[in-house]
């Protein structure tokens, strides 16, 4: 039962997080509401918010996968957990020292939405906020079926690995949407202009946090 209800949590955990991506305006729902007042159309907006969800699963399709090959070493489960949220927090400790936007973002231009999505989100360390989550879960499925062969343990995290990110994005892009819907039919960009909100402060000490909820559910046995 604890273990079960551990799992439930770790995927609650994954769309909370693609909701928290989703609000945020560094993950590019501003562009979506762009894309739309520019063309004067509203089925812009749609695609927009299409463009970017793909560039944000692939981002974490890539952060993830590395460690998909690493987790079938079942012997340093253990090992690869607690480095990866030690990297996770090293990521958010990075980033609250340089607050600076990448300049490569900049020069992305603006109809290649995917692109920048995926460099938005790896610059960021989304993906990374996913991978101590995922570990859990790839852990969890190891312990329930024991020392299965690498071979079939690897298949199971692939696909693990493609259903948190699809879950993330899917979540991400709902969220961000809805906003982008609300300032786009009802409030306008004036609103969005006033009550802008720095988060980066907030995402940083976010990554520390994952990072350090990572490394403590490895010695609580999740």
């Amino acid at each position: 039962m604890p273990e079960t209800v551990s799992l439930t949590a770790l995927w609650w955990a994954v769309i909370f997080s693609g909701f928290y991506h989703g609000v945020n305006p560094g993950m590019g729902w501003p562009l979506a509401v762009s894309a739309a007042l520019m063309e004067r159309k509203r089925r812009a907006m749609p695609k927009a918010l299409g463009l970017l969800a793909v560039g944000h699963f692939l981002a974490m399709i890539v952060i993830l996968l590395p460690f998909t090959l690493m987790f079938f070493l079942v012997d340093w489960e253990v090992e690869i957990r607690i480095g990866a949220g030690i990297l996770v927090m090293a990521m958010g400790g990075y980033l609250l020292i340089n607050r600076r936007h990448p300049r490569l973002l900049a020069r992305v231009h603006p109809a290649r939405l995917t692109l920048w999505s995926f460099l938005a989100a790896t610059a960021h360390g989304a993906g990374l906020m996913l991978v101590p989550i995922y570990l859990g879960i790839c852990a969890i499925g190891a312990d329930e079926t024991g020392h299965l062969a690498a071979q079939a343990l690897m298949g199971s995290n692939i696909m693990t690995a493609f259903g948190v990110a699809a879950i993330h994005t899917m979540t991400m892009t709902v969220s961000g949407g809805a906003l982008a819907a609300v300032i786009y039919f009802w409030l306008g960009l004036r609103f969005l202009s006033k009550t802008w909100l720095n988060l980066d402060l907030v995402w940083a000490l976010s990554l520390v946090l994952v990072g350090g909820f990572g490394i403590l559910s490895v010695y609580l046995g999740h």
